[in-house]
């Protein structure tokens, strides 16, 4: 752009607080926020860094987000970062972001909480308490009714689905209420998200009482909570994290070093104690050389939906408008190391940050690799059954080389002997889960399946199907060779990025027969009828021979293998198998 037309632009957009976006096309270059946008923007005229005159040179157009406070646009802006990796943002590669709320632009709008809004959409926050959201939200549904489900699922439809019969949705989607009614219920939802807090205080005080009255207690009990996170919702959403305190005193030292990728560590302390260390690598454009610059990129990334410290001590003062009158404002004391323990603990940040093994975990040689601009978060795959029954899946997150195990999911899939099916329908709900909303889990840059090419072409037909476009790969035991949809490597058994893949691929298959386990010793099966065959030497039999028609098939010496089974018992389930042979 040239310096006219961003003056030109500048001087349309309002004074006050947000996010504005420079963009090449539909790609984001930067990210930033401003307490006035209109005299923000406006000093791009005259770039400060040559950095930031090739950026204004490369874009197109600007974008801008209105907010109603300053601190609600730095936490969008660091939402938008996470988003979009823009080139010339500095960025924290991890995955955590603030949950916002979205109103749709469908023709009955849709109402939900999501991380990645769809484009047109009206969006409030971002919030920082998602139960606290998760609580107005359902409320917001049972007082004015809009619907909450995918596209998919209200297209149609020819009666309306359980929201309706419990009171959550007035079902446009069959026709049981008409637009005109069904927008003005949209405009009161746009009303309490707002700042009309009484738009939904009201209505749910009223049905408190009444349910007192009625003597349905447990139902008031459950209005008068939702009152109060109702109540309190526009007083702390522009809050970072949590505030809430415990008896020990928190801090949090920042260490930095530029060399090479930018790194923060982290050192945490509880009463002067260090109880964890933490090294974070950070995307950032070329000849980023300011200390003071990554820390504020990294400070409102990285505590998103994360309880702030007491105290957070740097190495020197963070970079970022409004950060000071965000941190004061949630009760955290941001320090610049002071002499004696101070001036140690962020010396030996400093230490960390500097360290040299940051790619130990193989990530980035598996980006480049791959050719694939990052893999934070991978997510691996893997199916589990005895001869086609208690058929289950698992899908384990690993986030920078280690797993995340609040990301874990599993799924009870269709009883059927076929691995290649299995994988398919197992990849297809995670796929469909992302693209309706439902998972809220960020994207990942790599999928990995357990198999050969058939679980390769599984997954991907899985993907082609459903329009979820995400790299995946396979990585099979027998020859530890990973399969690409272009070609197959065969890689050094020492290499960091095949270990990497191979935590993944190994976590998944426990995590699968770990649950596989658990439904098969659920289901009842010819053993339990054997004398003396309980569920725990049932389940030592299914272990060894795998399904009970090999159990069937084991002469008695067989049997007696198998730790804790006699002569008798043994003698017991073979005579009993026999007994049960047709004629």
């Amino acid at each position: 752009m040239e310096s006219k037309a961003v003056r030109d632009r500048a001087a349309d957009m309002p004074r006050e607080p947000g996010v504005y976006q420079f963009l090449r096309g539909e790609r984001v270059l930067y990210v930033g926020k401003a307490v006035e946008l209109r005299d923000r923007v406006r000093s791009y005229v005259d770039p400060r860094s040559e950095r930031i005159r090739q950026m204004v040179e490369r874009a197109d157009t600007i974008e801008i987000a209105v907010t109603d406070t300053e601190s609600q646009a730095l936490l969008l802006e660091a939402n938008l970062i996470k988003r979009h990796r823009p080139k010339y943002n500095v960025r924290l590669k991890d995955d955590k972001s603030y949950p916002l709320v979205a109103l749709t632009d469908h023709e009955f709008p849709r109402l939900r909480i999501t991380r990645d809004p769809d484009s047109g959409s009206t969006v409030f926050g971002p919030f920082t308490d998602k139960g606290r959201v998760e609580t107005v939200l359902k409320a917001l549904r049972e007082v004015y009714g809009l619907r909450g489900c995918s596209d998919h699922k209200f297209a149609g439809r020819d009666r309306p689905c359980m929201d309706y019969d419990i009171d959550l949705c007035t079902a446009p989607c069959t026709d049981e209420i008409d637009r005109e009614s069904y927008l003005a219920d949209v405009t009161a939802v746009e009303r309490f998200l707002g700042g009309e807090t009484d738009v939904l205080a009201g209505p749910l005080e009223r049905a408190m009482n009444t349910a007192a009255e009625n003597e349905q207690f447990e139902r008031a009990a459950n209005l008068r909570d939702a009152l109060s996170a109702t109540r309190r919702f526009h007083d702390t959403g522009d809050e970072a994290v949590s505030t809430a305190k415990t008896r020990s005193r928190h801090t949090d030292v920042l260490g930095v070093s530029l060399t090479g990728e930018p790194t923060v560590a982290l050192l945490r302390a509880e009463d002067g104690q260090l109880v964890e260390r933490e090294r974070h690598s950070l995307g950032a454009p070329d000849h980023t050389d300011d200390a003071g610059a990554v820390l504020g990129a990294f400070i409102p990334q990285y505590y998103a939906e994360r309880e702030l410290p007491d105290r957070v001590l740097c190495p020197e003062r963070p970079v970022g408008e409004t950060l000071d009158a965000w941190l004061a404002g949630a009760g955290v004391e941001l320090r610049v190391q002071g002499t004696g323990r101070e001036a140690t603990l962020v010396d030996l940040a400093m230490k960390n940050a500097a360290r040299s093994d940051h790619d130990r975990d193989g990530t980035t040689r598996l980006a480049d690799v791959l050719g694939l601009e990052g893999v934070t978060r991978i997510e691996g795959f893997d199916v589990s059954h005895t001869g086609g029954t208690a058929v289950v899946g698992s899908n384990v997150v690993f986030v920078d080389g280690e797993p995340e195990k609040a990301g874990y999911r599993r799924k009870k899939l269709p009883d059927a002997n076929d691995d290649y099916a299995a994988m398919e329908t197992l990849v297809r709900w995670r796929a469909e889960r992302a693209i309706e909303g439902r998972d809220d889990r960020p994207r990942p840059d790599l999928l990995l399946v357990d198999g050969g090419s058939g679980q390769l072409d599984a997954a991907r037909s899985a993907q082609t199907d459903t329009g979820w476009e995400v790299s995946v790969v396979a990585l099979a035991k027998a020859q530890e060779r990973v399969i690409t949809p272009d070609r197959s490597y065969d890689w050094p058994a020492e290499a960091p990025h095949l270990r990497l893949l191979q935590r993944v691929r190994d976590e998944a298959h426990r995590f699968a027969r770990q649950y596989h386990e658990t439904l098969r010793d659920e289901v009842s099966t010819p053993l339990d009828a054997v004398p003396g065959v309980g569920p725990s030497t049932r389940k030592r039999l299914l272990d060894r021979f795998g399904t009970v028609e090999a159990v069937r098939a084991a002469s008695a010496a067989e049997l007696r293998t198998v730790h804790g089974i006699g002569e008798g018992t043994a003698s017991r389930i073979v005579e009993h198998f026999a007994r049960e042979a047709p004629n």
